[in-house]
C-alpha cells in the first residue's frame, strides 16, 4: 500500500499502513493519506522528527466503530508503542477517517488516556493473515 499499487479498503488497513510509514520514516506517504481538509494543521517537520527518533514497538487496535468497505468514516482508538531516547512510551489515541475521493484518509485525532478498553473484534492471532491485505501472516507484517 505504501508503495501506491494497493490502496487502503478500511480506515483500519490505512491506519496499518500509515503506522508501517511512521516505522519507514515515510513522511510523503503520512502526508499523502491525510484529508485535505486538515491537512494544512500539521507540521512536516514534526512529523519526520518523531518518525525518525523513534524505535517503534508495535500497534495495537483497541476499539474501531465504521470504517468498513462500504462506509464513509470511521474511528479507531489505538496504542502505538515506541521508544525515544531509551524511554519507552505508549501512545493512545482515537483516530477518525473518512473517505475523500472514495479513498480512506486520516482526518484528525484525539489524544485517549490509557486504561481498559474492551474490544469489539476478535484479536488477530499471530499467524493469522495480516488485517493490511499483504498477504503475509501478522506476525511478519504488523504485527
Amino acid at each position: 500500500m505504501i508503495q501506491g499499487k494497493k490502496h487502503p479498503q478500511t480506515a483500519e488497513e490505512l491506519l496499518r499502513s500509515r503506522y508501517t510509514a511512521f516505522t519507514r520514516g515515510d513522511v510523503d506517504y503520512i502526508f499523502d493519506t491525510h484529508h485535505t481538509r486538515t491537512k494544512d494543521q500539521i507540521s512536516r517537520d514534526d512529523i519526520e522528527q518523531w518518525s525518525r527518533e523513534s524505535t517503534w514497538k508495535g500497534l495495537k487496535i483497541l476499539e474501531s466503530e465504521g470504517g468498513k468497505e462500504a462506509d464513509t468514516s470511521g474511528t479507531i482508538a489505538f496504542c502505538a508503542e515506541y521508544e525515544t531516547k531509551g524511554k519507552n512510551h505508549e501512545h493512545f489515541e482515537q483516530s477518525l477517517f473518512e473517505k475523500e475521493n472514495g479513498k480512506w484518509k486520516f482526518v484528525d485525532a484525539q489524544a485517549l488516556k490509557p486504561g481498559p478498553i474492551k474490544r469489539t473484534e476478535p484479536k488477530t492471532g499471530r499467524n493469522d493473515p495480516c488485517p493490511c491485505g499483504s498477504g503475509k501472516k501478522h506476525k511478519k507484517c504488523c504485527g
